[in-house]
């Protein structure tokens, strides 16, 4: 049995980086994501409800919206499968972000503050190098100097991250590392070394949660294996009959299976529409 949470799940995810009560793990995150750049000395959570909503999201993509100090706005997401239009979506999703940011009245000038997306993957992307960390700013086509530092994204490809424990150089790949490999940890590494993996260890020890908590993270590996399941037959599928057809053949036995519209639309990217046709 695991000894420390799963952070790909919902609840995992949210209990590491999502609660006020240990804000600091996530501040230490972010200044290790961006170590050189800004020093967050404090972050406030707000309301997700004020980022757009997303049809079929729910089970496999966890978000935490919050402001630093400063007013700049991140959006944190652990995102456990692709999705069509899936950088389309992060960009909608920011700029949704920058355009609340508009105030009425005479006065505004456009003084915008910056938004940061930070997205976990538990997948590759499609049609770039695949590699660890992809970082997207608005530059100048030609010289490559930065135009606009109010819209960023960053891309965590946790598939492509191999290194081993002793080969992690950098305070920002230790994290990485500790979160992929967490679940089959016996006990978090670096902690002589930060002392944030020591607070963090004793945060993600299945044994320190209340009775409520080991309810709702059962529940949410629960979740969590079952949309990995259906997505795998859904896969498996696509690849045998071609994929339209596949998906459509895994849609329809999904179904007769009994399982809700949402789950197989999260599993095979049809709309709900397409699946009660079936």
């Amino acid at each position: 049995m695991s000894r420390f949470i799963n952070p790909f799940t919902d609840v995992g995810f949210k209990k590491i980086f999502g609660q006020e009560i240990d804000k600091d793990l996530l501040i230490e995150f972010l200044n290790d994501l961006l170590v050189g750049e800004k020093a967050i000395k404090d972050i406030t959570f707000l309301d997700k409800e004020l980022l757009p909503e997303f049809m079929g999201d729910r089970g496999v993509i966890y978000d935490i919206y919050c402001t630093t100090e400063k007013g700049e706005h991140f959006i944190v997401e652990m995102q456990n499968r692709q999705q069509i239009n899936f950088r389309e979506r992060a960009l909608f999703y920011l700029s949704h972000t920058v355009a609340r940011q508009g105030e009425k009245g005479m006065d505004w000038q456009f003084g915008l503050k910056a938004v940061y997306g930070v997205f976990f993957m538990n997948f590759r992307l499609e049609d770039i190098p695949h590699k660890l960390r992809t970082d997207v700013i608005l530059a100048d086509r030609e010289t490559n100097e930065q135009f606009s530092d109010k819209l960023r994204f960053i891309f965590i490809e946790l598939p492509s991250f191999t290194k081993e424990k002793e080969e992690c150089e950098t305070d920002f790949e230790r994290w990485i590392y500790v979160l992929k490999n967490m679940e089959t940890l016996k006990r978090l590494p670096f902690k002589a070394r930060k002392s944030v993996f020591e607070r963090l260890e004793k945060i993600v020890d299945i044994a320190s949660l209340t009775k409520e908590e080991r309810e709702k993270y059962d529940e949410s590996i629960k979740v969590y294996r079952d949309n990995l399941a259906v997505l795998g037959y859904a896969e498996q599928k696509g690849r045998k009959e071609g994929r339209t057809e596949g998906l459509e053949e895994a849609a329809r036995n999904l179904k007769a299976e009994g399982l809700p519209v949402d789950l197989i639309a999260r599993a095979t990217g049809l709309s709900a529409g397409e699946i009660e046709k079936l």
